[in-house]
């Protein structure tokens, strides 16, 4: 009697099995059953705060959960990073990340996580223009009057970055070794305090993600030189970009992210792609990220995390040509 139990408890799981795959059942079938926690390693206020925020609100809608954002800043933005590279892979806790992902691994020499080992790609969340801002008082009307006063007095002229490493950061330091000038960096823990600096006129110029600089820009209180990706910003149409103000290899695209423990089920993530987009894509976010200055970007988890590994090894070769030192933490 008992060996006939087995025997067919034995078939009964076998025929589970066999349903399962028959019919397409998967981890995500029954997923989520609780709510979500989104880690972003920057102060709120910055754009990499504001986007995810206004996605993750209508993906929470789309799934019945809540995304609880959690800003956990530090260490250049490596803590946040970390403590979800570190988090259980079960696509409940997500990081939204900027491209300081590859870009501060390449300035720090002991950051506890590898931006390609460590994370599994959702998806983009949307471009982010930056743009080269400068407060009217400075009385520089355009890209060319800026590149002339910073050669006028060789390293005298002042740049501010959101921290060591972070794509401002590399943005100012890719178009000073286009323009050809020196310049003194004034490093700030996030994107609100380095634009105050600007503001007063204290620092001379900043690339700053637009959706932080945009109320200032239409209020007369910063004046637009130019946006640093390859095209221009939607938001910003009359702005030129560097390329087009006469500097090759200027140009430098910032872009927000959400990723995973790379452990996490691939069949979660798809589920979270999915969602995640259908979002994005939706008219009222869509709405939403234009009024923030910020651009589609659509791409597969699998192409972001290509595009992932090829901008590490980028970033570790304009940290070189930009003689950036290590920064520990």
């Amino acid at each position: 009697m008992k060996r006939r139990k087995l025997v067919q408890f034995a078939v009964r799981s076998l025929w589970l099995v066999a349903l399962s795959a028959a019919t397409g059942s998967s981890q995500a079938d029954d997923w989520p059953v609780k709510n979500f926690r989104v880690v972003v390693p920057y102060a709120p206020g910055s754009a990499t705060d504001l986007v995810p925020r206004t996605i993750f609100e209508a993906v929470g809608t789309q799934l019945g959960r809540s995304f609880i954002v959690e800003n956990r800043v530090g260490g250049g933005t490596t803590v946040g990073a970390n403590a979800v590279a570190r988090a259980d892979p079960d696509g409940y806790t997500i990081l939204a990340h900027s491209n300081a992902i590859v870009t501060v691994p390449a300035i720090q020499p002991s950051v506890p996580y590898d931006p390609v080992q460590d994370f599994a790609a959702i998806t983009p969340l949307g471009n982010v223009p930056m743009v080269l801002v400068v407060a009217p008082a400075k009385n520089i009307k355009s890209v060319q009057e800026l590149v002339a006063a910073a050669k006028a007095k060789p390293g005298s002229i002042t740049y501010a970055a959101a921290g060591i490493g972070t794509p401002p950061h590399l943005t100012a330091e890719r178009f000073r070794l286009a323009a050809g000038f020196d310049g003194l960096l004034v490093p700030f823990k996030g994107a609100p305090e380095a634009l105050t600096e600007v503001l007063t006129g204290r620092v001379d110029f900043y690339f700053c993600p637009l959706p932080v600089a945009l109320p200032f820009i239409g209020d007369g209180k910063l004046l637009a030189l130019a946006v640093s990706g390859s095209k221009r910003a939607l938001a910003l149409p009359n702005v030129p970009t560097t390329l087009e103000s006469g500097f090759p290899n200027s140009d430098f695209d910032f872009w927000v992210g959400a990723f995973v423990p790379k452990q996490t089920p691939r069949d979660v993530v798809a589920k979270l792609h999915r969602e995640t987009v259908t979002a994005i894509e939706s008219a009222a976010v869509k709405e939403k990220l234009a009024k923030l200055g910020v651009e589609p970007m659509v791409m597969t988890a699998g192409d972001f995390d290509a595009r992932i590994a090829r901008e590490a090894g980028v970033a570790v070769t304009l940290a070189k040509a930009a003689n950036i030192t290590p920064q520990p933490q």
